[in-house]
């Protein structure tokens, strides 16, 4: 009797033994019921002001972003402008904690400033996360105010001293108005910074300025009278992808018809690049690889969402053209390094005078 007694004893401890064994061996998610992220709140650090049309982006991506994440954290932006996204960039590279809940969301200029090499970037793309981008189809158009008597391209370049608006050097509204300045061959303009997205359209109302970059889809979102009653006269359009026209200004002449070089022609190649790259949410260094990970699904959960495409068409005033994460990496791995073509954009997108052709 004894003897049966201790056998069983042995059989029960190797049985618990087993499924210790067992239990260790599994993955960490056997044991965690609850989501890491349900009851806690994300940081969202936006790199531009309040009210413009990349505010108007994060808002409309963040309560689907909340949908998608397990445990459906709060999400609470803050403001960082400045340096066209580096302000952001560097904040989310030095002091932001990474333990993925604190997510950068600069403008896309950041990309491009580390690209070239530019002062004030104290980031390495390469220790990043990125996450996609809702938008990789674009439209931007060189506009001029009606009461400026600039309504064809001869008046345009015969002018000088065109006053163009900007947000900060860097920033990619400045950076576009620039470019065009340059192919289109404008006589000693003038480049006025320091304003909002809001700002910059008042500012043409008033007669404050001359001219301005805008996106098509806020002028036909804020501003629709400038198109339908004529207000303003659009000299030329940038469409990115170069294909991409869009139906409501397709008798604009694209940008590219102005350039009269490869040299020009390469410019602008590179300018498409940097814009498909455009506005991203990125993660410190050294964040958990499972946190980055619940974070690149959902933000793929949401570019699939047909909920948020009617969010966002409502808000921003167009349809997203999202860059899944993996197609994001995929394109910052082909941005152009060419270093002739590089400092070239480096004078455009920079603030002195803009370089003789």
């Amino acid at each position: 009797m004894k003897a049966r007694k201790c056998r069983f004893r042995v059989s029960v401890e190797a049985v618990i033994h087993l499924w210790f064994g067992y239990l260790l061996l599994q993955p960490s998610w056997v044991f965690s019921q609850v989501p890491f992220y349900q009851g806690k709140t994300i940081t969202v650090i936006s790199g531009q002001e309040p009210g413009g049309t990349g505010d108007m982006r994060l808002k409309a991506l963040l309560p689907y972003l909340k949908k998608h994440i397990p445990g459906q954290p709060n999400l609470v932006p803050e403001y960082m402008p400045g340096g066209g996204g580096r302000k952001a960039a560097n904040y989310i590279y030095r002091t932001a904690r990474a333990d993925g809940l604190t997510l950068g969301f600069p403008p896309g200029g950041f990309i491009m400033f580390a690209v070239l090499g530019e002062t004030g970037v104290d980031y390495d793309l390469d220790k990043f996360s990125f996450f996609g981008s809702p938008e990789s189809n674009d439209h931007y158009v060189f506009l001029t105010r009606r009461e400026a008597n600039l309504n064809s391209i001869d008046k345009l370049q015969s002018a000088s001293g065109v006053r163009v608006g900007g947000h900060s050097v860097g920033h990619t509204i400045y950076t576009l108005g620039r470019m065009f300045a340059y192919l289109l061959r404008l006589r000693e303009p003038k480049f006025i910074t320091g304003y909002s997205g809001p700002e910059l359209y008042a500012a043409v109302q008033r007669g404050e300025l001359d001219a301005r970059v805008g996106r098509v889809a806020t002028i036909l979102q804020r501003n629709p009278e400038w198109v339908e009653k004529k207000m303003v006269d659009f000299q030329a359009i940038l469409q990115i992808p170069k294909e991409a026209k869009h139906p409501r200004f397709a008798h604009v002449p694209e940008i590219e018809s102005f350039a009269k070089s490869d040299k020009e022609r390469r410019l602008l190649e590179i300018n498409r690049a940097f814009m498909m790259t455009g506005a991203t949410f990125i993660t410190p260094p050294g964040v958990p690889e499972g946190r980055v990970q619940i974070l690149r699904e959902a933000i793929g959960k949401v570019f699939k969402d047909p909920e948020f495409y009617k969010a966002y068409t409502k808000m921003v005033g167009e349809e997203p053209s999202p860059l899944m994460p993996e197609e994001f990496d995929k394109v910052m791995k082909q941005l152009p390094r060419d270093r002739e073509d590089v400092e070239l954009f480096k004078k455009i997108a920079g603030a002195g005078s803009l370089p003789t052709h």
